[in-house]
């Protein structure tokens, strides 16, 4: 087969495996059998998927061998068994998801790590400041962005996400009693969707977006080293914190000896550039994110819930030298 034949589908393109019915039902049996009675099904399906998804689990093995590599700790070299406990930690994620969702997380079930004091910030901005952004990850599990919300005492949050599903995850999380988060489709940065967001901030809302997921049909994207080899990462997020002149933090939520840390961490007291300098300047944003994350894998290693082929796509980093030419 040819390498071209290899190359795999972008991740905005791999079909959903089900629809609002099943998750619906989904949530559903678990408020009605419970977590325990639910999860062996789960896990069973999970099974499944591990022994029949062979693109996905050759995936997670190179990002264990990478990290392995990048790290200098032979421990995290792939093994059968690590790879399954990847996919099994997947399953205990969605599971947790449906906890978050129907308001089962709580503030003292949440350790916060924030030695920015980015929490005071969001207390603030809901007294008249202005909002900020929060870039997160599919490290761990971004849905306990609510619990972010409860933390900030329902300062409202705004999850802007590139999927056609916004609908139906929006009625679920209504539905479940979830009215501090909403997602939003941004498939694009025209000039009405950059005026919404500017509002919204200006009313105290935040925003958080993904920064780890080139979306598809998106040229926008900057090619760095990541766990050692060059991986590409959106410039959608960083370019519209600058059009925004908006505070950029990083936010990521991991499962930590069986309870969730939050990690807020400020990034940028105000993204914007110099004149002839955006892309110089939010490559070397998006070198210092990738750097950020890349050492957070270490915290949680078999967290990393990206299981396409994250670094099919890139090519070379550009130098330094080069990158600042632009």
């Amino acid at each position: 087969m040819s390498a071209q034949g290899l190359q795999e589908r972008h991740w905005s393109t791999h079909k959903e495996r089900g629809s609002f019915v099943l998750m619906w039902l989904t949530a559903l049996s678990v408020r009605v059998f419970g977590r325990r009675l639910l999860a062996p099904v789960l896990y069973l399906i999970v099974l499944y998927f591990f022994a029949s998804a062979r693109a996905a689990r050759r995936n997670i093995r190179q990002y264990q061998s990478y990290l392995a590599e990048w790290s200098g700790k032979p421990t995290l070299q792939p093994t059968l068994g690590s790879v399954f406990k990847q996919f099994i930690a997947f399953a205990d994620n969605l599971l947790d998801r449906l906890d978050v969702w129907r308001g089962r997380l709580r503030y003292e079930q949440v350790q916060l790590v924030d030695p920015s004091g980015v929490r005071s910030r969001l207390l603030r901005s809901r007294q008249g400041g202005r909002g900020e952004m929060l870039v997160v990850t599919h490290l761990g599990n971004p849905d306990v962005c609510r619990a972010m919300a409860e933390l900030s005492e329902q300062v409202p949050l705004n999850v802007l996400v590139h999927n056609r599903h916004v609908a139906q995850f929006n009625r679920l999380l209504g539905e479940a009693g979830d009215r501090s988060m909403r997602l939003i489709q941004v498939s694009e940065l025209d000039t009405a969707m950059m005026m919404d967001l500017s509002q919204r901030l200006e009313r105290g809302e935040w925003l958080a977006i993904a920064g780890d997921r080139v979306p598809l049909n998106d040229g926008r994207r900057v090619t760095v080293d990541f766990l050692g080899h060059a991986a590409a990462f959106p410039q959608g997020p960083w370019l519209m914190a600058g059009l925004l002149r908006c505070p950029v933090n990083l936010l990521c939520c991991l499962k930590v000896e069986g309870r969730y840390r939050i990690y807020l961490d400020g990034f940028l007291d105000q993204a914007q550039w110099e004149r002839g300098r955006r892309d110089a300047t939010i490559r070397d944003w998006v070198g210092r994110y990738a750097e950020h994350l890349a050492q957070q894998c270490l915290i949680a290693p078999q967290q990393w819930f990206n299981f396409y082929a994250y670094w099919q796509s890139a090519e070379r980093p550009e130098p330094k030298e080069a990158a600042d030419a632009h």
